[in-house]
């Protein structure tokens, strides 16, 4: 059996994939439901996700990307957004959580009170948030891809304000990064490595 920590230290960063290989939408779809397994603050849950897997909508990504190739070869592409406002949609987000016993009233009203507090009229701090909540989320997604024999690639290099635009992203969608996932092609890099532990690790 496979453990997190072979998949850890055997996810590469992929610029190959076997463009001839593709993915169903349940297999997408089973993707994203591992993905929101990701942590969120107060568990806002503030990410969406654009699969972009069919040829007309890679062409047009193609370009928004600088040109990079794997966007056409990898099997889809995600834009992994992060959400503004994320007060707003907290109550029914939250109120499965509240539902299924995991907390109580008081806590619910607090958490909501808090956030509404907190986010409101902080747009630096919704930004902030949207960033985190979506970074996580796509390490996430990246790690179950891994896990199902699939590669996958972050990518902060493409025109933010024209993914939104081409693709009608709500203004409150930031769009986080791009992650494309697949099957490897034939010519990746091993795990590059990694700084010693030592060199990054302080105890106080």
């Amino acid at each position: 059996m496979t453990t997190i920590a072979d998949v850890i230290r055997s996810r590469i960063s992929a610029n190959s994939y076997d463009a001839a290989r593709t993915l169903s939408d349940q297999e997408i779809s089973d993707l994203i439901e591992l993905a929101t397994h990701a942590p969120s603050a107060f568990n806002l849950q503030n990410w969406r996700f654009l699969a972009v897997r069919s040829s007309e909508a890679k062409a047009r990504l193609l370009p928004l990307a600088y040109g990079q190739q794997k966007v056409m070869d990898a099997a889809v592409t995600f834009i992994v957004c992060g959400t503004m406002n994320p007060h707003s949609s907290l109550p029914s987000s939250l109120k499965p959580t509240l539902e299924a016993g995991i907390i109580d009233k008081a806590i619910y009203d607090m958490w909501v009170g808090a956030a509404q507090g907190m986010y409101q009229d902080n747009l630096q701090l919704q930004r902030d948030e949207a960033i985190r909540s979506g970074s996580l989320a796509a390490m996430t997604l990246m790690l179950a891809a891994k896990g199902q024999g699939l590669v996958s690639t972050p990518m902060i290099g493409f025109d933010s304000a024209a993914v939104s635009e081409t693709f009608g992203l709500a203004p409150e969608d930031v769009p986080v990064m791009l992650v494309t996932v697949g099957y490897p092609g034939e010519s990746n890099w091993p795990q590059k490595p990694r700084k010693a532990v030592k060199d990054i690790l302080e105890f106080v």
